[in-house]
Protein backbone atom coordinates (compact mmCIF):
# COMPACT_ATOMS: atom_id res chain seq x y z
CA UNK A 1 0.00 0.00 0.00
CA UNK A 2 1.78 3.75 -0.90
CA UNK A 3 2.06 5.75 1.97
CA UNK A 4 0.09 9.20 2.08
CA UNK A 5 2.26 11.68 2.72
CA UNK A 6 2.15 15.58 1.93
CA UNK A 7 1.13 17.51 -1.38
CA UNK A 8 3.21 15.89 -4.29
CA UNK A 9 5.91 18.23 -5.71
CA UNK A 10 4.26 18.81 -8.48
CA UNK A 11 1.43 21.15 -6.34
CA UNK A 12 -1.97 20.20 -5.99
CA UNK A 13 -4.99 19.91 -8.63
CA UNK A 14 -5.79 23.59 -8.10
CA UNK A 15 -2.52 24.69 -10.19
CA UNK A 16 -0.68 26.08 -6.78
CA UNK A 17 2.53 25.82 -6.55
CA UNK A 18 4.77 23.39 -4.75
CA UNK A 19 5.49 23.94 -1.13
CA UNK A 20 8.97 24.98 0.05
CA UNK A 21 11.01 22.24 2.25
CA UNK A 22 12.79 22.94 5.07
CA UNK A 23 15.87 23.40 2.42
CA UNK A 24 14.26 26.88 1.83
CA UNK A 25 12.92 25.78 -1.97
CA UNK A 26 10.57 23.73 -3.79
CA UNK A 27 13.43 22.05 -5.53
CA UNK A 28 15.40 21.28 -2.38
CA UNK A 29 18.33 22.81 -3.81
CA UNK A 30 18.69 25.67 -0.87
CA UNK A 31 19.39 28.11 -3.53
CA UNK A 32 17.34 30.81 -1.64
CA UNK A 33 18.81 32.14 1.45
CA UNK A 34 15.81 33.56 2.78
CA UNK A 35 11.79 33.13 1.55
CA UNK A 36 10.47 36.38 -0.16
CA UNK A 37 7.84 37.97 1.82
CA UNK A 38 4.55 39.64 -0.31
CA UNK A 39 3.62 42.97 0.50
CA UNK A 40 1.07 43.66 3.50
CA UNK A 41 -2.48 44.02 2.24
CA UNK A 42 -5.19 46.56 3.12
CA UNK A 43 -7.90 44.37 4.78
CA UNK A 44 -10.49 44.46 2.53
CA UNK A 45 -14.24 43.83 2.97
CA UNK A 46 -15.68 40.97 1.82
CA UNK A 47 -18.01 41.15 -1.10
CA UNK A 48 -21.02 39.16 -1.62
CA UNK A 49 -21.04 36.90 -4.04
CA UNK A 50 -24.31 35.86 -5.45
CA UNK A 51 -25.63 33.57 -8.74
CA UNK A 52 -27.40 34.93 -11.24
CA UNK A 53 -29.20 33.63 -14.19
CA UNK A 54 -29.26 35.74 -17.38
CA UNK A 55 -30.80 35.55 -20.84
CA UNK A 56 -27.64 34.24 -23.14
CA UNK A 57 -28.46 37.38 -25.52
CA UNK A 58 -28.51 39.43 -22.54
CA UNK A 59 -25.16 38.30 -20.96
CA UNK A 60 -23.76 38.61 -24.67
CA UNK A 61 -24.57 42.23 -24.81
CA UNK A 62 -23.17 43.16 -21.41
CA UNK A 63 -20.09 41.60 -21.62
CA UNK A 64 -19.50 43.32 -25.50
CA UNK A 65 -20.20 46.18 -23.39
CA UNK A 66 -17.66 45.31 -20.94
CA UNK A 67 -15.16 44.53 -23.65
CA UNK A 68 -16.28 48.02 -25.18
CA UNK A 69 -15.19 49.77 -21.76
CA UNK A 70 -12.30 47.70 -21.38
CA UNK A 71 -14.12 46.23 -17.95
CA UNK A 72 -14.86 42.91 -17.04
CA UNK A 73 -18.26 41.35 -17.37
CA UNK A 74 -18.54 41.38 -13.02
CA UNK A 75 -17.52 44.24 -13.18
CA UNK A 76 -19.84 45.91 -15.61
CA UNK A 77 -22.87 44.17 -14.04
CA UNK A 78 -21.52 46.01 -10.75
CA UNK A 79 -21.39 49.24 -12.48
CA UNK A 80 -24.76 48.85 -13.80
CA UNK A 81 -26.30 48.48 -10.97
CA UNK A 82 -25.02 51.19 -9.17
CA UNK A 83 -25.76 53.72 -11.82
CA UNK A 84 -29.47 52.35 -11.32
CA UNK A 85 -29.58 52.19 -7.63
CA UNK A 86 -28.22 55.87 -7.64
CA UNK A 87 -30.35 57.03 -10.32
CA UNK A 88 -33.67 55.84 -7.95
CA UNK A 89 -32.01 57.24 -5.04
CA UNK A 90 -31.43 53.79 -3.38
CA UNK A 91 -28.19 53.93 -3.40
CA UNK A 92 -27.42 53.19 0.37
CA UNK A 93 -25.28 55.92 1.78
CA UNK A 94 -22.72 53.30 3.73
CA UNK A 95 -21.88 51.42 0.24
CA UNK A 96 -18.24 51.25 0.03
CA UNK A 97 -17.91 53.50 -3.81
CA UNK A 98 -16.64 51.51 -6.33
CA UNK A 99 -12.70 50.78 -6.70
CA UNK A 100 -10.92 52.86 -9.14
CA UNK A 101 -10.33 51.26 -12.56
CA UNK A 102 -7.20 49.98 -14.02
CA UNK A 103 -3.81 48.53 -12.25
CA UNK A 104 -3.93 49.76 -8.13
CA UNK A 105 -0.88 52.27 -7.71
CA UNK A 106 2.57 51.07 -6.38
CA UNK A 107 3.11 52.13 -2.95
CA UNK A 108 7.23 53.13 -2.50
Amino acid sequence: MPSQEGPSPEGSSRGEAPEADSAGTADGSGAADAPRQRPARRPQRQRKQVLLRLDPAIYDAIARWAAEELRSTNAQIDYLLRKALADARRLPGHARPHPPRGRPRRED
